[in-house]
């Protein structure tokens, strides 16, 4: 029996569920088939769903950090006008560039997951997962990105949470 997920990399389309008032009409296999013909699923082997997991959390923990860098930026600077020019803050101003290491680790991980030529190996998970185990230890004596993310984690619940999620991830060995 195969496993299918939804990955979040490759489904553009929505899935319509079916309603509590649907479900009281009985099935038709004509029905079930174009049921089952519309919904996005994409056969995913292990390690490939470990990494939609990995880079779905780290999503979540690189947003929590800007947010997070925004408000205190803000607080010292005064208010950012606009998306265009958070980006370009995120890009250029030293005050974020610490978040640049997430943002690449990001990046690869998209190439692995969109290079269907490239097959992902146990080898290329575990090297990942060491990577992200390796990035995010905060420090209070560290310097460049484990200082500030130190900090983050001290100033922002969301960042606390998003790294523990992130964290839950990894083997226990890494």
């Amino acid at each position: 029996m195969k496993h299918e997920i939804i990955c979040p990399l490759r489904s553009h389309q929505m899935t319509i569920r079916p309603t509590l008032a649907d479900s009281r009409k009985p099935a038709t296999l004509k029905v079930m088939r174009a049921s089952s013909d519309s919904t996005a699923l994409v056969p995913v082997d292990p390690r490939r769903r470990i990494v939609c997991s990995m880079r779905e959390s780290l999503v979540r923990l690189h947003g929590a950090l800007i947010l997070a860098e925004q408000q205190t930026y803000e607080r010292l600077s005064g208010p950012v006008p606009s998306a265009e020019a958070l980006l370009d803050l995120l890009q250029k101003d030293p005050w974020f560039t610490w978040l640049h290491p997430i943002a690449d680790l990001l990046v690869r991980m998209d190439h692995l997951l969109e290079d269907d030529t490239c097959d992902i190996t146990d080898e290329n998970v575990a090297h990942l997962m060491r990577e992200v185990d390796g990035l995010l230890h905060p420090s209070v004596e560290g310097e460049g990105f484990e200082r500030a993310y130190y900090e983050a984690l001290d100033r922002a619940p969301d960042v606390v949470l998003a790294h523990f999620r992130v964290r839950k991830l990894l083997p226990r060995a890494a």
